[in-house]
């Protein structure tokens, strides 16, 4: 397996197993960056809660990021205005606000990188884009910049700029603030009942649990396995190349991003649907090595992103029977500044607050987006093909990534190592690759 520079520069604190049976106020399921901060804010609120992580720690997508703290992602205020309106577009921009100042506020007092930078969303092609983008934003009272030249080693036709984001080390940043939380790891939660979850070592009640797994796993509530899709993206650090002294990211999915990382040039790309085929790591270096020839190869890594159906994530009730479950997920690229803005509006809701924001997030808002119908062929397509390699969670056909080894689902994204083990969820168990 591939180790981003977060991996190799950083060993995060360690917590004991579960080992008997206990009780909480609330139950956190997942121990990524959305599952930790929602116990960092319970946590300062006075509610007594338990984390609960089947493996390590950060140990799954909060890993293999490229650590942007932004409310900047990519061209998404144009388009929220034409689908919720200009008070929505407005909520999701003043949480994620709120959320990057949050983070500026708690790495005042943590080593962990944190650098103010200013954030590009560039396209080669499609200046009208960039421009009716920042007709958007600022109609929402937020100032943001038309930049004619970005400072990158290719021409664009222009980009918006948002000034003073951030970028940090996010694993510094975690091995900091989990210091005296409730957490227990290799403590895997394989179904809830009745307010009750089951690991192997032992029960869990809690009076509310949060659903913080990256992909939901409770098939039977919520429909996600029709609202959420998975993207792969591939990062790429290399030494001896130019510096970029801000943060940048195509509108195009199929472009590039870019940020520096001390001496070492962070590039990613090369981006799929998990299952599809895609540029990989090759699409990375082919562009890098075409502007920097001298750039020399230090780390590689890939991450995997839920996407919505709309662009949104879903923060809020689990669904509509599940009162006393809680959901984040969805993030869509943009887990940092989306997983704060998810843990102050699920502390809220717990503890009986209103919180502004919560209505743009809703998950039990309207599904009946495009890419509904595309997530439900693939889904169709992939059920349909007598291959025997099939994913078990929903049944679908396996495909091989050969650029990292692994069996892939391309309907829901749960991805194995060659020999069938689980790497990433929605999947609770082992795929079996090979007949009995």
């Amino acid at each position: 397996m591939k180790k981003s520079v977060w991996s190799e520069q950083t060993t995060l604190n360690e917590f004991e197993k579960l080992k008997n049976d206990i009780k909480t106020d609330v139950l956190i399921i997942g121990g990524g960056i959305c599952g930790i901060l929602c116990a960092h804010i319970l946590k300062e609120a006075g509610v007594s809660y338990v984390l609960a992580e089947g493996k390590r720690i950060a140990s799954g997508i909060t890993k293999n990021t490229t650590a942007k703290i932004t409310s900047q992602h990519s061209l998404i205020y144009d388009s929220l205005i034409k689908q919720f309106g200009s008070e929505k577009a407005l909520m999701y921009l003043r949480s994620n606000e709120e959320a990057c100042k949050e983070y500026e506020r708690l790495c005042q007092a943590i080593n962990c990188d944190y650098e103010k930078k200013n954030a590009y969303t560039y396209s080669i092609l499609d200046r009208s884009k960039i421009e009716a983008e920042v007709r958007a934003v600022n109609s929402l009272g937020f100032e943001a910049h038309f930049v004619t030249k970005p400072e990158l080693p290719f021409d664009t036709a222009g980009a918006v700029c948002f000034d003073n984001q951030a970028q940090f080390n996010p694993l510094k940043f975690i091995n900091h603030i989990v210091k005296g939380m409730n957490i227990y790891e290799k403590t895997y939660v394989q179904r809830i009942e009745n307010g009750v979850a089951i690991t192997p070592n032992g029960k869990i009640k809690a009076e509310k649990i949060i659903v913080a797994t990256h992909f939901p796993f409770i098939n039977s509530h919520g429909a996600y396995f029709l609202k959420l899709y998975q993207h792969r993206s591939y990062v790429a650090a290399y030494e001896n190349a130019g510096e970029i002294d801000a943060m940048y990211v195509d509108e195009d999915k199929k472009g590039m991003s870019f940020r520096q990382y001390g001496n070492l040039l962070l590039a990613g790309g090369g981006g799929h649907r998990t299952g599809k085929k895609g540029g990989c790591w090759d699409e990375i270096d082919h562009e890098v090595k075409k502007h920097y020839p001298r750039a020399k190869l230090k780390y590689q890594w890939a991450a995997q992103d839920c996407m919505s159906l709309d662009g949104v994530p879903y923060i809020g009730e689990y669904s509509k029977n599940t009162p006393t479950i809680y959901v984040a997920s969805g993030f869509n690229k943009w887990g940092f500044s989306s997983s704060m803005a998810a843990a102050k509006i699920l502390c809220d809701m717990i503890t009986g607050k209103r919180n502004e924001y919560a209505p743009v997030y809703s998950p039990q808002r309207s599904i009946l987006k495009p890419q509904l119908f595309v997530n439900g062929f693939e889904a169709t397509a992939n059920l349909l093909n007598p291959s025997i390699k099939r994913c078990p969670h929903l049944g679908c056909t396996l495909k091989w990534n050969s650029a990292e080894k692994s069996w892939d689902c391309p309907c829901h994204g749960s991805r194995f190592e060659e020999d069938g083990k689980l790497i990433n969820n929605p999947a609770m168990k082992d795929a079996q690759i090979t007949e009995d």
